[in-house]
């Protein structure tokens, strides 16, 4: 989970977003706890006598006091007949060490007097209600009760009880139950408050006012949860978009500072994948975690806590799954994690044919290529379809586990309940809430089963993002100096040089001292080490023994920008971007006038097709160059070396591309902008070499000779022969 963790660095600054986001989703699970909650009062108020205030100072006594009272029904009082049923509280359970023990109340007591509502001659029977009142609502820390209870001739007897909240010799108190004691009192002072807005006469008028009033609180509730939850999905999405975006940029412009070696055995579509599409991976799952994952286990924690206010021990049985689920989570996670990393393999591979084979359209239907390139792509996307299959197994398989293990731990609390109930130890419509409540929190959990499958996908996905983010950029030294516009020369001093993962070194103690302002032809056969050594220059690679030097000085020791900014390239292989013709000519001098893009592209014969087009300079060349011919973009390519006037130039076979109408005007633009300018060409075509100051023939990664053509024509069989081939042919 490291990598996965690294993404909130992203996340971090947004940090009074996810404050919101957090607060609201705390309050949506109080409140939807409470919404479930209503169900209790719903019933007493239409279901029982004691009423909804009855309820209340019943649970109040229960809760300051650590005694379960039993309170008469509708029923009771059919079924039993009994006259004096309503005018005592019967004592059903007292908690341990609680006030109510200590103080000497047993269970079976009936308390038919309480503080000063006590029963005299004149005052013979106190409504039950008026006691349970009198309980609930005294502030004193200490209250007389009247108790009736059964003496030891089995005849009721009564006598005088002092229950104390204060008792010298209570044992103390944990951690656990002050929390559990303070949420009980907010819980008992926010209901007294509310039904103090309420009658408390047992009136049908009454009962239909109370009925009203939940319902319209429930209401309220509900329409300020939704806006709560309208503000956490929305800003946890908003905090998403802004950290990826800011991770994609971060990404892409390290990858603007990998050392060029890196591609070699890196394919650029994996690079890309990686970038756009492992990034939205991980996006889901921080939208998930802002989202989900946050407000469904905070509906199951509040939940859960009411649920332990009403019967912790019932509780506890439904939490006993709580291991089980956790354990399961992790396996499915780990098998989710591993198929996720092969699947985004597979897609970057996918990606990477969808671009080859689109690029190379034109030669897939010349040579009827159709059917391999199709059994190819199906070959790559059954194994992208094989991994997908399994994280689709492990997906379907998690939610019904869970729900079985519901469902056991929900049927023991169920059973447990129902023993309670039938032993008059819970009210039966506190019975029912709780098993909603109960049923809820199963609900919530079930809908965050997917959740950590998803954080593991994310984190696959993650370790492909930070594993290009964590390669080594371009080294420069720390105290890289500013190398100053080329004067004197360049020399390779003993340059041996071997690309990653190759057995043999492509350059092989090569040694060359190139005057300012000569041009230099770098010729011989494939694979001799021409485009290798031009490369050396701008420090695309750097040497693995031997020197580079400028004018005495080491490259390495300089400064890239100050190196790259005095050198021109024009490759083999067109790079064009989509974008005007404009701003690729100008793309190496941002701030060139019109009438310099102009200037340049007349002197490399550009202007002369780009003042035809429709739109003119502000045509947009397309990706992949599309619309031009090769000819001409080689041209807009030219153009922009010309433009940026560099005191190096660099063409690497840069006519290759051009038309024979067009041939001799761009060689005669390249020996104008070549004058008094230090110029590599590396070309097949002889009239741009045998004009150069010095032609280099290189075989084998070695220098084997250089002078100029008169002189090599006669000494060197090598370029004798690549003149009257390759040279001359082409």
């Amino acid at each position: 989970m490291k990598d996965f963790r690294r993404v909130f660095k992203y996340v971090w600054p947004q940090w009074p977003r996810i404050i919101i986001v957090v607060l609201s989703a705390i309050i949506v699970a109080i409140l939807l706890s409470i919404s479930f909650v209503t169900v209790i009062p719903l019933m007493k108020v239409m279901m029982g006598e004691e009423g909804l205030h009855g309820w209340v100072d019943r649970k109040a006594c229960e809760w300051h006091y650590g005694v379960e009272f039993s309170v008469p029904e509708r029923m009771d009082f059919i079924e039993t007949n009994n006259q004096n049923i309503g005018y005592y509280i019967l004592v059903a359970g007292v908690e341990k060490t609680s006030f109510a023990e200590i103080s000497g109340i047993r269970i079976g007591d009936r308390i038919i007097g309480v503080g000063e509502l006590l029963v005299t001659d004149e005052h013979p029977k106190i409504p039950f209600t008026k006691l349970l009142q009198e309980l609930a609502a005294t502030k004193e820390k200490q209250i007389t009760l009247q108790v009736r209870r059964l003496g030891q001739n089995n005849k009721l007897q009564d006598v005088a009880v002092v229950l104390s909240k204060i008792v010298a010799d209570a044992p103390p108190v944990g951690l656990f139950r002050n929390i559990e004691s303070s949420a009980r009192e907010k819980a008992i002072g926010g209901a007294q408050w509310a039904l103090s807005f309420l009658p408390r006469e047992q009136s049908q008028v009454n009962r239909t006012k109370v009925v009203i009033f939940i319902i319209l609180a429930i209401g309220v509730v509900t329409i300020i949860r939704c806006l709560a939850k309208f503000y956490q999905g929305y800003l946890a999405q908003k905090i998403v978009q802004v950290g990826i975006n800011r991770l994609r940029e971060d990404a892409f412009g390290h990858v603007m500072n990998i050392p060029m070696r890196f591609f070699i055995n890196e394919r650029p579509s994996d690079t890309v994948s990686r970038i756009v599409s492992d990034t939205n991976v991980m996006g889901k799952a921080i939208k998930i975690m802002l989202g989900k994952a946050l407000r469904e286990p905070l509906n199951a924690t509040f939940m859960l806590c009411f649920a332990m206010l009403l019967n912790w021990q019932l509780t506890l049985i439904f939490l006993c799954a709580a291991p089980l689920v956790l354990g399961l989570l992790v396996i499915f996670g780990r098998k989710v994690k591993k198929a996720t990393r092969k699947s985004l393999m597979a897609g970057s591979e996918m990606l990477g044919k969808l671009q080859e084979t689109m690029s190379g359209l034109r030669v897939v239907k010349v040579y009827n290529q159709q059917d391999y390139e199709q059994d190819t792509f199906k070959k790559i996307n059954n194994k992208l379809l094989k991994q997908l299959l399994k994280i689709s197994k492990v997906d379907a398989a998690t939610m019904p586990v869970l729900e079985v293990l519901g469902m056991a731990a929900g049927s023991a609390a169920l059973i447990m309940g129902v023993h309670l109930v039938t032993q008059n130890q819970m009210d039966g419509s506190e019975f029912l809430g709780l098993l909603i409540l109960l049923g809820a929190t199963a609900e919530a959990v079930r809908k965050t089963s997917g959740i950590w499958n998803k954080i593991q996908e994310a984190n696959a996905a993650a370790e492909r993002v930070f594993a290009v983010i964590d390669e080594p950029i371009e080294k420069e030294a720390a105290d890289a100096f500013e190398l100053l516009p080329l004067k004197d020369r360049i020399e390779f001093v003993n340059v041996v040089f071997t690309y990653p993962g190759a057995g043999a070194p492509v350059l092989k103690g090569v040694n060359l001292s190139v005057q300012a302002g000569h041009n230099v032809a770098i010729v011989g056969p494939n694979g001799s080490g021409k485009t290798t050594l031009a490369n050396l220059i701008p420090r695309f690679y750097d040497p693995d023994s031997g020197q580079l030097l400028i004018d005495g000085k080491d490259i390495r020791d300089a400064t890239l920008f100050s190196l790259r900014s005095q050198i021109g390239m024009v490759t083999q292989n067109v790079v064009t971007f989509n974008d005007t013709i404009a701003a690729n000519i100008a793309y190496g001098k941002s701030d060139a006038t019109m009438e310099e893009i102009i200037a340049a592209a007349k002197r490399s014969f550009a202007h002369e097709f780009v003042a035809l087009l429709a739109d003119g300079y502000n045509t947009i060349i397309g990706e992949q160059g599309a619309g031009l011919s090769g000819g001409q973009l080689q041209r807009i390519v030219i153009a922009r070396a010309i433009l940026r006037d560099p005191a190096i130039l660099i063409f690497d076979e840069a006519t290759s591309q051009v038309d024979a109408d067009s041939e001799a005007k761009i060689h005669k633009a390249i020996e104008e902008i070549m004058r008094d300018r230090t110029t590599f060409l590396i070309a097949h075509r002889f009239s741009t070499v045998i004009t150069a100051d010095v032609i280099v023939v290189m075989d084998d990664g070695r220098i084997i000779a250089q002078g100029q053509h008169e002189e090599l024509i006669q000494t060197c069989p090598l370029y004798q022969s690549l003149y009257e081939t390759q040279l001359v042919k082409a």
